[in-house]
């Protein structure tokens, strides 16, 4: 056995002193457009998400924007947001939180199984200090 490894076991390797990431997305042809313009539906589907991920929902603000709807979920390890254009079948959904407890990439899953987009443009990164 290795130096490395042999640190791995006893949990000594370093942590990040802040540990966040963040995931980000277009969800392009929507099939749920009916939920696209759904404020009390979308209000759900961030605070289901908030616990799907393991995070605290601290307050959440919605905004009707002509068809579509902006969402703010507030958690206490950071934010999710979605905004929609339901005329073109359109989201944009952002889900960061900090802290290793939570899992924003599960958040976000949820939220795509439920808005259901034909494609989905995005990514992930780290957002943390060593």
């Amino acid at each position: 056995m290795g130096v490395l490894a042999g640190v791995r076991e006893l949990g000594l390797e370093r942590k990040p002193r802040v540990y966040g990431y963040h995931v980000y997305g277009n969800f392009i042809d929507c099939d749920n457009v009916e939920i696209l313009m759904d404020e009390d539906a979308l209000r759900d589907v961030v605070v289901e998400a908030a616990h799907v991920g393991n995070m605290k929902v601290l307050d959440v603000k919605a905004w009707k924007i002509g068809l579509g709807i902006s969402v703010v979920a507030i958690v206490l390890e950071s934010h999710i947001t979605i905004h929609t254009w339901p005329e073109y079948r359109f989201a944009t959904v952002d889900v960061y939180s900090c802290g290793t407890h939570t899992n924003p990439v599960a958040a976000f899953e949820y939220i795509k199984s439920v808005l259901r987009p034909r494609i989905v443009e995005g990514g992930g990164f780290e957002r943390s200090l060593e």
